[in-house]
């Protein structure tokens, strides 16, 4: 679980501290860092992070364990669900900053850039960057996958916004990925859909814009890859447009 608390934003000692204190209920600084075998002087550092996330809190308690003036600092671990309240609150925050950072990135050179982004945190981050494009986008999607990897909640999330923004969608998707009635045609959720002839049964999603591409894989291969390239975007607007005439309502 250890591993699991890094990859959360946790280094080693501020994981093995939050551990020892969830297991232990409301022990002393003392006795967590005994438990986490991590030194009472960096104890009093690690709990001062914790503290400052919102996951650990000092409570003075008396001799009865009654809240008492003067007595006994215990701590106790937060709600674990603050790690997804921190998530979320990181993740407002990112989605506001990239446009932003994107703005004031150096223009001088217009070489294509192609970046690959792994796992399901990678197709979240490609999935919300395409909401920078500030265009109306295209789409082929694969709805039996995009429910697995990035999951139903976030796509839901994803729809939202892009409505939010006023950034209209076609999409073409193939019937046989199709698991349950979701998201059709709406015209106050910007998006128009028509379904591929039989023959095309698309395992990867796609959404293209004017300048940048994004491909998005199954769960199976897992990953994510944005094409920053004018002309591949055209490339691949003018195919999906063929496709667009030849799939139905």
């Amino acid at each position: 679980m250890r591993e699991e608390l890094e990859q959360a934003g946790l280094d080693p000692k501020e994981a093995q501290l939050y551990l020892a204190i969830l297991a232990l209920g409301q022990p002393t600084v003392a006795q967590a860092a005994q438990a986490a075998q991590v030194s009472r002087t960096n104890a009093y550092d690690v709990v001062r992070r914790l503290t400052q996330r919102g996951l650990v809190t000092v409570t003075e308690i008396g001799p009865t364990g009654e809240r008492a003036g003067r007595g006994r600092g215990v701590l106790r671990a937060t709600d674990p669900e603050q790690f997804l309240t921190e998530w979320q609150a990181r993740g407002n925050v990112l989605r506001e900053l990239v446009p932003r950072l994107k703005a004031v990135m150096s223009t001088e050179t217009s070489r294509p850039r192609v970046r690959y982004l792994e796992g399901q945190t990678g197709i979240t981050a490609a999935l919300w960057e395409t909401l920078t494009w500030g265009v109306p986008l295209k789409g082929i999607l694969s709805m039996m996958d995009l429910l697995q990897v990035p999951g139903r909640q976030t796509m839901e999330e994803y729809i939202a916004k892009r409505r939010d923004l006023g950034i209209t969608l076609n999409v073409v998707r193939s019937p046989e990925k199709e698991t349950e009635d979701l998201w059709p045609s709406h015209e106050q959720d910007l998006r128009d859909v028509r379904f591929a002839p039989p023959a095309h049964v698309f395992t990867m999603t796609m959404i293209i814009g004017s300048d940048s591409v994004a491909v998005i894989s199954s769960r199976r291969e897992n990953f994510a890859m944005m094409i920053d390239s004018r002309e591949y975007a055209e490339l691949q607007s003018g195919l999906f447009d063929s496709l667009w005439s030849a799939s139905t309502c």
